[in-house]
């Protein structure tokens, strides 16, 4: 082999596994994590309509990473954990204020409430861009909330790791039990669960899981609403199985979005408006040709 051959294979090597790679299983893990969040809060709330983005949780994240960056630390693991602080805060002020809301039934009540919250952190958002350091922490924030994977990194996704692995599998194992939790709080109980302790657990490790990507990946929309709407129409409507079709399917989808990201334009176009785009199309093609369900 040629000296040049073989430093071309070395470079091509290095470019596969330190910078392909780790934005390959990060691709992987934000579909993942994204899709059985979505699972989760749709059959625990019976709420086909409802997604991360649309319960506080993503916007919930967003201000916290953006409060971490201007006030704390800009290191993944600070990053992480206020992002997954908020947006457990923005899930239960959605939950909170739905259940004290007296106008209409209780999907468009958590949506409202949803939105509510989403608008509050959007608005504490805004407020921290403006006081953001225009030439080092304004591009920051800016550039992470178009989404995207275009800096990673092995020591991100490694940071990212930890937390979703727990609460994918904490989801996984509990696949079946989302069932009974989605059933009212009696009918639960008498089938042998302890409904709002198994809903705590189920509904944290979700949040948990779609804070630690969305820490590094800024806001990636739509994943979390139309990926359980395409499991459900090829697999039924059984978290036992609608949760690890989603996984995959996720995974499968935030990859594609990904690599076309990289290829449809010379520069690359952000991955949050590349899924928003794909989802709201083929959202709106299921809404009008199957429906996207009925209120629980």
């Amino acid at each position: 082999m040629t000296p040049g051959r073989l430093a071309s294979d070395e470079l091509a090597q290095r470019l596969v596994f330190n910078l392909r790679l780790p934005r390959l299983l990060t691709a992987m893990l934000l579909g993942m994590s994204l899709a059985a969040a979505g699972v989760v809060f749709q059959t625990i709330f019976g709420n086909p309509l409802v997604e991360p983005g649309f319960l506080g949780v993503s916007q919930g994240a967003a201000f916290g990473a953006a409060f971490s960056i201007i006030f704390l630390s800009r290191s993944p693991w600070a990053v992480q954990i206020m992002a997954a602080l908020f947006a457990l805060l923005g899930l239960g002020l959605s939950y909170f204020m739905a259940r004290r809301v007296r106008y209409g039934g209780w999907t468009l009540r958590l949506v409202l409430a949803g939105i509510a919250i989403s608008a509050l952190f959007s608005a504490g958002l805004g407020v921290l861009k403006y006081i953001a350091d225009p030439l080092s922490q304004l591009p920051e924030i800016t550039f992470w909330l178009l989404g995207g994977l275009w800096s990673m990194t092995w020591s991100q996704f490694l940071a990212i790791l930890p937390a979703v692995t727990i609460g994918l599998f904490v989801a996984y194992r509990m696949r079946w039990r989302v069932n009974l939790l989605s059933l009212s709080d009696e009918t639960a109980f008498s089938l042998g669960a302890a409904p709002g302790r198994e809903r705590a657990v189920v509904l944290t490790a979700a949040v948990i899981a779609t804070a630690a990507v969305i820490s590094v990946s800024g806001i990636i929309a739509w994943v979390g609403l139309i990926i359980p709407q395409v499991a459900r129409l090829l697999f039924g409507a059984d978290a036992r199985f609608v949760i690890p079709a989603s996984m995959l399917v996720g995974a499968s989808f935030t990859v594609l979005c990904d690599d076309l990201a990289r290829v449809l334009m010379p520069g690359e176009i952000p991955l949050g408006i590349l899924t928003s785009l794909i989802g709201a199309t083929v959202f709106l093609v299921l809404m009008m040709r199957q429906g996207t369900g009925g209120e629980r």
